[in-house]
């Protein structure tokens, strides 16, 4: 196939019929070249490629809408997460991009979502700057890897990238200038008003989140590695529960750090890349993610550089401490490619507790795992987002509610089932502040984090003595290998009891808020499987 065949389809397609010119498929090193050349981003030591993003350092997620029509007026959970918009105004909008983009040059990656090649979704990303081609061709997979070739016109979906371009909220309703659309019907994706790349990403896994769970696929925002014998462990969190940092372990293997698939076979990938967070990294507690900071062709977002030396300041979160690294999974040494693995025997689901309170680690019933799963609770702590000054309790729907595009039922039954099927063994981790809250505690050592991740894995607190928590109804083991036991009840590792109770039992409190919005969709077990103080 040539760039004129391309160039035919995309002003047919797209109406994308003036631009200067079309790069496509090129290589990492050229993408590479191209950007430097273009100013777009600078070297950073090693030879990581460091951009900036400007006004958005993170999603945007008050931007994101879903064109409601006949495929998806009936199947979408339409609210404050899935807003809607009409066809007219993504048509007007689409119009108007290919305007933007006349005269320009444009970036086109073909790619694949989803490791398994039975249930594999073709990608066209489309984008007006080399780096964030580059930083698609990190985060998916590429048909070079697996010696494929993709057709012009093979099936797929095609996101349509103009970060440069504001919406006008009147002509196109919009929120804002800021646009992350998404039409079911024409497979296409609209993404403008922000340079933040993470978009990118995450628009195709709302697609997929869409798409593979009514193939009766478990579509999951989590990571998943896999032991020497075989074993397999699901890690569902949110951002900064350490999703990425447990899951790069180096006695185990990774399949991925972020999204997967739970099929009839196994679990899979859905992409071919990893997107870190990387503020505070260190090469002593994170080795192999700090490497990557160093490595060619990883793309660094707003991360501090010295312009002189070129070295990288991890630490320094005065952009924003949503720094992030996006690399090949491939520069994680052990890492599976491409990723795939069987069922899994252990799910953790991972909570960044800033009230101090929550057990660093619990064996969950079924019931248990599947209310910590609709739950989705972790909690924002000060300096994360503007104007959060203390610890903020946040419950996201699946660990993932921004993309979940069905209504969350359809997870937690899919999930239920599969947990049923294979006998999966399930634990909640806490990553979060142990003697007081955010402020006054500790965060969790991540040694004693690793220990207890191990333990469970390894099947070492299976027979270990358990206590219940007479707040949150959890099991906690009384000791595990290489971490002291007081450590694991956080009662004792405040000095005021008192204040502990009432930060326990607010806590408790704001999990049956927020649970009652479920109250219809859920059994009697599983409503009842949440903590035992407030009900």
């Amino acid at each position: 196939m040539s760039i004129a065949n391309l160039s035919e389809y995309l002003a047919h397609t797209l109406g994308l019929k003036a631009v200067s010119q079309i790069h496509w498929n090129l290589s990492a090193p050229a993408l590479f070249e191209t950007s430097i050349r273009n100013r777009e981003a600078r070297v950073g030591t090693g030879g990581a490629l460091v951009v900036n993003t400007g006004t958005f350092t993170g999603r945007a997620p008050n931007d994101k809408f879903i064109v409601k029509d006949e495929e998806t007026r009936d199947t979408v959970w339409w609210g404050e997460v899935n807003r809607s918009i009409s066809s007219e105004h993504f048509e007007r909008l689409l119009i108007d991009m290919a305007a933007f983009l006349k005269g320009k040059e444009i970036f086109v990656q073909d790619l694949l979502a989803g490791a398994d090649p039975q249930t594999e979704l073709p990608v066209r990303i489309i984008t007006q700057h080399a780096w964030h081609s580059l930083f698609a061709r990190n985060i998916f997979i590429c048909p070079d890897d697996l010696n494929r070739t993709l057709t012009v016109d093979e099936p797929r979906f095609t996101v349509l990238h103009a970060p440069d371009m504001q919406a006008d909220p009147a002509r196109h309703g919009t929120h804002s200038g800021t646009f992350v659309l998404l039409d079911f019907t024409r497979r296409l994706v609209l993404i403008g008003g922000t340079h933040y790349a993470g978009e990118i990403k995450k628009s195709i896994f709302s697609v997929l989140n869409y798409l593979l769970p009514r193939r009766g696929i478990m579509s999951m925002h989590a990571s998943a590695n896999v032991g020497s014998k075989g074993d397999v462990a699901i890690l569902f969190g949110l951002s900064g529960t350490g999703k990425t940092t447990l899951s790069a372990d180096p006695e185990r293997k990774l399949v991925g750090d972020d999204e997967h698939g739970w099929g009839d076979q196994g679990v899979f990938n859905l992409e071919g890349g990893c997107y870190a967070k990387v503020i505070n990294l260190s090469p002593q507690q994170e080795p192999m993610i700090y490497a990557t900071t160093r490595t060619f062709g990883t793309v660094l977002e707003n991360v501090v550089m010295d312009e002189q030396s070129r070295e990288l300041d991890l630490f320094d979160g005065s952009v924003t401490e949503n720094t992030r690294a996006c690399y090949p999974v491939s520069q994680i040494p052990n890492a599976l490619f491409p990723g795939k693995a069987g069922h899994p025997q252990h799910i953790i689901m991972l909570t960044c507790d800033a009230f101090g309170v929550l057990p660093p680690i619990s064996k969950l019933t079924p019931a248990q795992a599947m209310y910590h799963f609709i739950s989705g609770y972790t909690a924002k702590v000060a300096g994360t987002e503007k104007g959060v000054t203390e610890p903020t309790t946040t419950f996201s729907t699946c660990f993932g509610a921004p993309f979940m595009a069905l209504h969350p039922s359809v997870y937690a039954d899919l999930l239920g089932k599969k947990i049923s099927e294979h006998d999966v063994s399930c634990w909640l981790l806490n990553t979060g502040w142990s003697g007081g809250p955010y402020g006054v505690g500790q965060r969790m050592k991540i040694s004693h984090t690793r220990s207890m991740l191990n333990a469970a894995l390894r099947g070492d607190l299976k027979t270990v003595e358990t206590r219940l928590d007479p707040v949150f109804g959890l099991h906690v083991p009384v000791s595990c290998p290489d971490v002291p036991d007081e450590v694991l009840d956080p009662a004792t590792t405040w000095s005021d009891q008192a204040a502990y109770q009432q930060k326990a039992e607010q806590l408790a409190q704001a999990f049956h808020a927020n649970f009652a919005r479920y109250a219809d969709g859920v059994s009697d077990t599983i409503r009842e499987a949440g903590p035992l103080a407030g009900r």
